[in-house]
């Protein structure tokens, strides 16, 4: 083997593997970057807040919708209910980028309570208490 072909045969592989080396950097970046967006926009979707009731019904059910949907979501509570004195975290995930929700709270059958709608920011709601 003469030098020269030595010289070029190293040069190669150093090139080679810079080449590598390169590839492999913009692909984790490039993981980074998608890792990243999709925690923030699960973050944004997820709206959070406790719910009080400081009423004494039982709170049964409770809807929600974006302000300007006309019909109302799933039960939040699904099977669950809010009982007189009680609070629970609350949490909305339904994708939408949006922070203004109707809520609709409708209370167990026979008590004196009507059922009871109203409008909030959810995105700045840190805690929500019903009252009779």
């Amino acid at each position: 083997m003469t030098p020269l072909t030595s010289a070029a045969s190293v040069a190669s592989v150093i090139i080679k593997t810079e080449a590598m080396a390169y590839m492999k950097t913009k692909l984790v970046l490039t993981a980074l970057a998608l890792f990243a967006a999709t925690t923030f926009e699960a973050r944004a979707e997820d709206l959070v807040f406790k719910l009080k009731n400081n009423t004494n019904a039982v709170l049964t059910n409770f809807y929600t919708s974006p302000v300007g949907v006309n019909e109302w979501e799933d039960d939040v509570f699904g099977r669950q209910v809010l009982n007189p004195g009680e609070d629970m975290e609350i949490t909305i995930a339904d994708g939408r980028e949006v922070c203004k929700y109707d809520m609709r709270f409708e209370f167990e059958e026979g008590s004196d309570l009507d059922t009871t709608e109203d409008m909030q920011d959810l995105c700045e709601l840190g805690e929500y208490t019903i009252h009779e």
